[in-house]
């Protein structure tokens, strides 16, 4: 079945299939990633029904891959990026030939040339974006210097896929084989293909010039004009404008990947007051294009290639995921990391995605690669992020046995703190979300003499408050396990400070059924936000619009009250 509107068919039935499939997942404890690619898969041209358009499909995700790097960009800072060079550089590039020769080794036994192993080895040792960036994500540490150092390494395969995909049509000719696997003599232009390399450098560097040069300078100046207008709708098209268009820009003028362009575009505005509000302007429109993207990943799957190419898509798996991760895993330690990074990274690139897709059909259009490496590439991607969730909790057993015993004494004892503890404290003061105006209630509690417990789920947030002597909670607080940890029961005061209306009022209803006695103030942005939270247990609810007219306003009072009783000047 077709409809007459591909692109509105892709948005509803794919986002609607995502939710309840996502959803679904949830309810299993099952990463909602994998309900996405059933999503995809559902609506693929390989199962009964509809059939998505598959050509809308990834450029659709496309724009997430954009949005989401430049969002990465955001948290990021040059002197980061350069921090990083003398580990991910060398680092990345090791893992990417290690797992290049996996998989040569592989397509040698399947029976193909030199050349097909080639590109199908460097197709399965590119790691996809959207999936390292939400795992980090998740996991609350893509602000930490693990996370940092995850997306550097990303950003070294990305480059060395754009050099691939630049140098791969000029040395087609050298890299072809028959159906035998012998190689086919053609001439390769070596003086061409040098200089498709020196250009292709040449304008990686001119972009990366431009952006440090000029970008850094103008992008936040477009953005600190468009905010002074004090219109949030054209704040938010700016920012947008600027994360589609640098990555546009880069990709059809300098041959950079959306995904690098977009990161650069992130990268040079990250130093400016705006990179918060940028980020925030952004979130919305940039989870709602990833999931696009894994629907649009599992739209290319044919579930029949389990059957029929069963070993050699359970070999091409074990590449990518034990390949890809021993080698990372290995490589970090050797330079030093500790264990705990060395298996978190590992097991973020434990996948593949976006890149490797564009590589091999590349090759598969140039001869190069046989049409069979589409299915196996597919399969190991989908395969792959379907594990990845599993993966991360595997590394979480694994970590205590790697490490050396005390090492591991310290982190079983990290983990018993790390573990939702039961607060002893009653008649306390509860806090959700230790943000800025978390921040400043919960110093303004302490001093007032309340004894404190925070809930907050950013790890270097709880980091800082665990070193400043605060009671806190890792978690969300959505969680009822975390909500009882924190000893709601017996508290006196509940002060929800998270800016997101919906979650608070599931916030306040539940510790409202826990405890019926207990105090609960929250935060609003609308009026309908107000009611909403009253509803669901809040007997305070702040407007932020309000108290700030309510300040001007006594401010004026003041002032006025002020100016009539001062004396008057006597005439002449």
């Amino acid at each position: 079945m077709t409809l007459e509107s591909p692109l509105i068919a892709i948005l509803v039935l794919g986002l609607g299939l995502a939710f309840i499939f996502g959803a679904v997942a949830q309810r299993l404890r099952i990463s909602p990633i994998v309900g996405y690619l059933l999503a995809g898969v559902a609506i693929g041209p390989f199962t009964p029904g509809f059939v998505a358009d598959s050509s809308l499909a990834p450029q659709l995700a496309d724009v997430g891959i954009i949005l989401l790097m430049f969002g990465v960009g955001l948290h990021f800072s040059l002197k980061d990026l350069f921090s990083l060079g003398r580990i991910v550089v060398p680092g990345a590039i090791l893992q990417i030939v290690v797992a290049t020769a996996l998989g040569m080794s592989l397509a040698w036994w399947m029976g193909w040339g030199i050349g097909a192993g080639l590109v199908f080895g460097l197709s399965l040792a590119i790691g996809s974006t959207v999936v390292l960036t939400r795992a980090l994500n998740d996991r609350h540490v893509m602000d930490t210097p693990r996370g940092h150092l995850a997306v550097g390494w990303l950003i070294v395969q990305d480059l060395v896929t754009v050099l691939a995909l630049v140098l791969l049509p000029p040395l087609a000719g050298l890299l072809r084989a028959d159906v035998n696997g012998a190689p086919i003599p053609e001439a390769v232009d070596f003086a061409t293909l040098a200089e498709t390399l020196a250009v292709t450098l040449g304008l990686f560097g001119i972009f990366i010039a431009l952006m440090l040069i000029v970008g850094k300078r103008a992008i936040p100046a477009f953005l600190h004009y468009v905010a002074h207008t004090g219109s949030r709708e054209l704040f938010r098209l700016a920012v947008l404008s600027v994360a589609l268009g640098v990555a546009f820009i880069a990709a059809q003028l300098f041959g950079v990947s959306f995904a690098l362009g977009a990161f650069f575009g992130g990268l040079v505005l990250s130093e400016s007051e705006l990179s918060q509000r940028a980020a925030e302007e952004s979130l919305p429109l940039r989870d709602a294009f990833a999931v696009l993207f894994f629907v649009s990943v599992g739209m290319l799957f044919n579930p029949a290639v389990l059957l029929t190419e069963t070993w050699p898509l359970l070999g091409t798996l074990a590449v990518v995921t034990i390949g890809n991760a021993g080698a990372v895993f290995l490589i970090l330690r050797m330079f030093g990391r500790t264990t705990s990074d060395a298996v978190l990274i590992a097991v973020g690139l434990a996948q593949i995605g976006e890149f490797s897709f564009i590589l091999s059909d590349l090759g598969i259009d140039l001869d190069v690669l046989p049409e069979r490496a589409r299915n196996l590439i597919l399969g190991a991607s989908i395969l792959s992020i379907f594990l990845n969730p599993a993966l991360f909790a595997l590394a979480d057993r694994l970590k205590a046995r790697l490490e050396p015993r005390k090492t591991r004494a310290q982190t079983l004892e990290g983990r018993k703190h790390e573990a939702i503890p039961q607060s002893a404290l009653k008649d306390h003061a509860v806090l959700i979300g230790y943000g800025r105006v978390g921040q400043l209630v919960g110093e303004d509690l302490v001093r007032g003499g309340w004894p404190l417990v925070v809930i907050e789920d950013a790890i270097d947030v709880v980091e800082n408050l665990r070193a400043g002597g605060v009671e806190v909670i890792s978690g969300n607080a959505a969680d009822e396990r975390v909500m009882r940890g924190a000893n709601i029961a017996e508290a006196r005061l509940l002060v929800v400070a998270i800016p997101n209306g919906f979650e608070a009022g599931q916030i306040a209803e539940q510790a409202r059924r826990i405890n019926p006695n207990i105090e609960t103030i929250a935060r609003a942005h609308f009026d309908a936000e107000v009611d909403y939270l009253k509803r669901h247990g809040a007997n305070e609810v702040i407007m932020g619009e309000r108290e700030i007219a309510r300040a001007m306003m006594e401010y004026a009072r003041v002032r006025k009250t002020s100016t009539v009783a001062a004396p008057q000047p006597e005439p002449g």
